[in-house]
């Protein structure tokens, strides 16, 4: 497990968990302890990918670091505030595994949605969403409805909403799974080289080793429930990568890395 070295001041850290657990139904017959004392330090500007075997807890702590869940014990903290705190402030972007887009609503009105709850005027709604729909490469499609784009781009579109108001930090819980293997090489390279430009703080739940190792400068792994971290693999890679990089020899031996600790934490 990692935590955050006592020369880090806890209030510059994107997400700073300390010895959290959580468990459903703790006073039931069957008490489920899906996370165990973890404790995970997250610098501002980091790729961190969560990775670890179906239900060991990866999506768990996005929501919980998201305040989707809550603790049982421990601490977490966004941004050196609470989670609540975090979300209230639109601290953070939420890409889930589905695009989750309103079929009724054109791209455009998909990526203004936000903009328009909090209040924003017409001008700037209609100004942002475009910028964000140029970034994620899908400006000419403003006008398109969900449905005539492919789930590729639908993916796309959740991405430039949850980069509308401009959030600190980036969560995406495996959000390239369902998509096929062209599509998600050609995904990860485009968030990877946005990831370059911007230096957003991203969280990225993932079951690839090559997903995980392509983007990340941090990999965190963990093991089947009780959710722990059995290691954090600081990446050796450089920050810019292109996808043949993957045939690398430094590449394979960070992928050999992951795959060891998976089946270690599997073991023990």
């Amino acid at each position: 497990m990692t935590v955050a070295s006592p020369e880090t001041n806890p209030a510059t850290l994107a997400v700073d968990v300390k010895n959290a657990s959580l468990i459903y139904n703790p006073h039931s017959d069957a008490p489920v302890h899906a996370l165990s004392n973890v404790d995970l330090a997250i610098e501002p500007g980091q790729f961190v990918s969560l990775i670890g075997p179906s239900g060991c807890g990866k999506t768990t702590l996005l929501r919980v670091i998201a305040d989707l869940e809550h603790i049982t014990s421990g601490s977490a903290l966004v941004n050196g505030v609470s989670p609540h705190e975090a979300r209230l402030a639109r601290a953070y972007g939420y890409v889930f595994q589905a695009p989750g887009l309103f079929p009724w609503r054109t791209v455009l009105g998909n990526v203004k949605l936000p903009l328009q709850i909090h209040g924003r005027s017409a001008a700037e709604c209609e100004s942002i969403a475009r910028e964000q729909l140029q970034r994620v490469g899908l400006a000419g499609f403003e006008s398109k409805y969900p449905w005539q784009l492919s789930g590729g781009m639908q993916q796309r579109v959740s991405i430039a909403r949850a980069l509308s108001f401009e959030p600190r930090i980036l969560m995406m819980d495996e959000p390239f799974g369902a998509l096929d293997e062209i599509t998600r090489d050609r995904l990860n390279e485009q968030l990877q080289q946005l990831w370059q430009r911007e230096r957003r703080t991203v969280v990225f739940v993932t079951h690839s080793i090559a997903e995980a190792v392509y983007l990340s400068s941090r990999i965190v792994i963990m093991s089947p429930r009780p959710g722990r971290i059995v290691k954090v693999i600081d990446s050796p890679l450089p920050d810019e990568r292109t996808l043949d990089m993957r045939d690398s020899a430094a590449f394979v031996q960070v992928a050999h890395e992951v795959r060891e600790a998976l089946a270690h934490g599997h073991d023990e």
